[in-house]
């Protein structure tokens, strides 16, 4: 698919720009980056493939999440058993991140995606054929771990092209799957158990990950050659990880990153029991309001690459996190005067879009800084998002103290991660002080 041996070889300028060796300067055009040079099919079929690769974490998480009653019937045990599982899930999933980024770093990107994407395949078949819930618990956490590496990889490789503006517009691609797929994904399940058993599931991600497997092996090339790795290699696995978290806007944005995508796990997470028993949507129902939310989140991505690239991300995120913040107040607020359904759908809608326009920027503001750790910058990234959220999303239920959740419940710990949100930005990144980015 793209091969950074078929870029011509580049020397730098004294700009930072890059040209064709054995050109003509008045006429070679620019390069900035390796991924610059590739032709608009082969870049087409990378958001392609990378995408699907992204997607892959998130359907690993959500897509048995309609099974749990069943589950729960079949190995006879409580709700609250069947939850550990997908906490388990995304802890291995924070870990497989933590492991595969710093390890692509070191000996390049094709080799941790195909062994990691590999385990994931292996996992889902143990899962689909587990006899007790331990086992399953713990195929699902080695499950969690195999997906890490698509989600890492896949932002490395883009990093490893790509620079400045086009990084934007590279990173949305992939910020759009990561933020719709944890919406779609359980209603695929939902319509996957209307045609097989709650083991089915786990064999349709074990499908999904040798196709994958198969894909990565035939279209990706390595992306960190190993003339760069050397470049690399004086410097340890703890002292990239001392790079990243020695930025500070670095950490902002992890802050800002890893509390939207907590505000938006709280209401995946606690919107089912709201919808279905205190509005009493059916389950078509919910799917409609699920697909109305995705289109809000894919306009928020789609927009936010242009207006980053035009304004800067730092500057998108201001707007978008106070958004957040009015957004799920407006919820709280429709909710205790009593206005009913549409009173929280509309503020829901908005808060959902604003978190799109969140999404790619925090990606591109990580990533942007650190191309020489890129892999370890996006594991980082992945771990806190999934790793936060798990902690976050049960409050909902805690805050409602056993009783039904209602739309204040869910809305207050959306509030409240949408303020810690604008609170990292305002005081730790501090978008005056954030740098343009480079063409």
């Amino acid at each position: 698919m793209y091969d950074t041996a078929s870029i011509p070889t580049q020397e730098p300028r004294a700009t930072g720009a890059i040209r064709t060796l054995g050109a003509d300067p008045a006429t070679a055009p620019v390069v900035l980056h390796p991924g610059d040079a590739m032709p608009t099919p082969r870049r087409v079929v990378l958001v392609l493939l990378l995408g699907a690769l992204t997607a892959l974490g998130p359907f690993t998480i959500d897509l048995y999440l309609p099974a749990f009653p069943l589950l729960q019937r079949d190995f006879d045990t409580t709700a609250a058993a069947i939850q550990l599982t997908l906490t388990g899930t995304m802890i291995g999933f924070a870990l497989g991140q933590l492991i595969v980024g710093p390890l692509s770093d070191k000996v390049g990107r094709r080799v941790p995606l195909l062994v990691v994407t590999a385990l994931h395949v292996l996992a889902s078949i143990a899962a689909a054929l587990a006899p007790e819930l331990i086992l399953l618990g713990v195929s699902r956490v080695v499950m969690g771990m195999g997906a890490a590496a698509g989600s890492v990889v896949a932002m490395a490789i883009v990093r490893d092209l790509f620079g400045g503006r086009r990084l934007v517009v590279m990173l949305s691609r992939l910020a759009l799957v990561s933020g719709v797929a944890p919406v779609v994904a359980p209603l695929i399940g939902s319509q996957l158990l209307l045609v097989m058993p709650w083991r089915g599931i786990f064999v349709v991600l074990a499908v999904y990950g040798v196709v994958m497997l198969v894909a990565s092996i035939v279209l990706v090339r390595e992306t960190l050659p190993p003339a760069r790795r050397q470049e690399r290699g004086s410097t340890t696995v703890l002292q990239r990880y001392a790079s990243v978290f020695g930025d500070r806007v670095f950490l902002g944005v992890l802050v800002i990153g890893g509390t939207t995508f907590s505000g938006l796990f709280s209401y995946l997470s606690a919107s089912s029991f709201l919808f279905q028993e205190t509005y009493g949507f059916d389950a078509q129902q919910y799917g409609m309001l699920f697909a109305a939310n995705s289109i809000g989140l894919v306009i928020g991505i789609q927009v936010a690459a242009r207006l980053a690239a035009r304004f800067g991300p730092q500057w998108v995120l201001a707007w978008s996190t106070a958004v957040l913040i009015l957004a799920s107040g407006g919820i709280i607020a429709a909710d205790q005067l009593s206005l009913g359904l549409w009173g929280t759908i509309v503020p829901l809608f908005v808060f959902m879009t604003a978190a799109g326009f969140t999404f790619p920027c925090v990606q591109v503001l990580a990533l942007d800084r650190h191309g020489n750790a890129a892999g370890t910058a996006a594991s980082v990234l992945g771990a806190v998002n999934s790793g936060v959220a798990g902690l976050i999303t049960p409050l909902a239920g805690w805050i409602s103290g056993g009783a039904a959740i209602t739309a204040t419940t869910m809305a207050i710990v959306m509030m409240g991660c949408a303020v810690v949100g604008a609170l990292s930005l305002w005081l730790v990144v501090r978008p005056r002080t954030v740098e343009k980015l480079t063409p």
